[in-house]
């Protein structure tokens, strides 16, 4: 059996050693909006027919909007930008990639599954911007590789940093998220956007239908709702602010992060994990580092007990 891969969630496993029912959790260890956009009701026919191009072109179309994609650059929705990540590296022959560690572990075991080496110098890149998990961008990207990767998985919160203008050149190819903005980590749904004849060929790849009904009708609707962005941007903002301030009182460090995910140096990390636990707050500690911990946003509701687990 294949060993899973480091990743925030696993609330099951919490649970089975910790104790308690999942209402009973506070689960901090993702970087998902803990306020979701309301999806509303979805028209019936999104559930029982088979997607057609009309839904496509409107969903794909609000993201060229919502992101200011250049005309010249394709996109292409997706189930959940881990399924990009999957499939990316199978696009050139395998080489060798660079990926400046830590961070996100997906995208170096795709690159691997296909044969890739992971080493400086290589054909290919992947950065992470901002970075998970402790929010560093990149400001001047490289792009003089065969195949760059962009990751903006949690680039939303700050647009103003996107690389947007840069998915016109030759073999690049940026990644949007759409559940963590968004909230909707469930929903699976992203997105690729840069060179043409890259993302023909993810097309080809996925095949037809990729997105759901459901998917294409909520995703559109939130894309297209810009005043809901900009209020929940200064939203999180606050929250995040309230986050360090609580987490400086109990002695933590901030390292960095966004407003989605904050990580701090608390000395011992898996000594902070099991007390925050106890009190059924989930985190997430990694293996590389014996002192980071990384915090999402609470609900309304879990401030209080995450003040009680501190």
């Amino acid at each position: 059996m294949a060993k899973m891969r480091d990743h925030g969630g696993g609330l099951d496993a919490a649970i089975a050693h910790f104790g308690g029912k999942r209402g009973d959790w506070l689960d901090l260890s993702t970087g998902v909006n803990p306020h979701p956009y309301p999806v509303g009701e979805c028209d019936p026919e999104a559930w029982t027919a088979l997607p057609d191009h009309g839904a496509f072109t409107r969903l794909e179309g609000a993201a060229r909007t919502f992101w200011d994609v250049p005309d010249e650059a394709a996109i292409l929705a997706a189930p959940g930008a881990s399924a990009l990540i999957a499939r990316i590296p199978s696009l050139l022959p395998a080489g060798k990639v660079e990926i400046s560690a830590p961070t996100y572990n997906e995208h170096a075991a795709s690159f691997r599954a296909e044969g890739w080496d992971v080493a400086a110098g290589g054909n290919a890149r992947v950065m992470v911007h901002p970075n998970n998990p402790d929010g560093a961008l990149w400001n001047a990207p490289d792009l003089s590789r065969s195949l760059t990767i962009i990751d903006e998985s949690f680039c939303d919160v700050m647009p103003m940093q996107s690389h947007i203008k840069r998915a016109t050149e030759p073999g690049v190819l940026i990644l949007k998220s759409f559940g963590k903005f968004w909230g909707l980590a469930g929903l699976r749904l992203g997105f690729v956007i840069g060179d043409p004849a890259l993302i023909a060929r993810l097309r080809d790849a996925i095949g037809p239908w990729q997105v759901s009904g459901p998917a294409l009708e909520i995703g559109a609707r939130a894309l297209e709702d810009f005043d809901w962005a900009s209020k929940t941007r200064r939203r999180l903002a606050v929250e995040t602010a309230r986050l360090d301030g609580t987490m400086k009182h109990h002695g933590a460090k901030l390292v960095g992060g966004t407003t989605l995910f904050r990580l701090y140096d608390v000395g011992d990390a898996a000594g902070w994990q099991e007390k925050l636990a106890r009190g059924h707050v989930w985190s997430r500690i990694f293996p590389y580092s014996t002192s980071w911990l990384r915090l999402g946003l609470p609900t309304a509701r879990g401030w209080s007990q995450l003040e009680a687990a501190l």
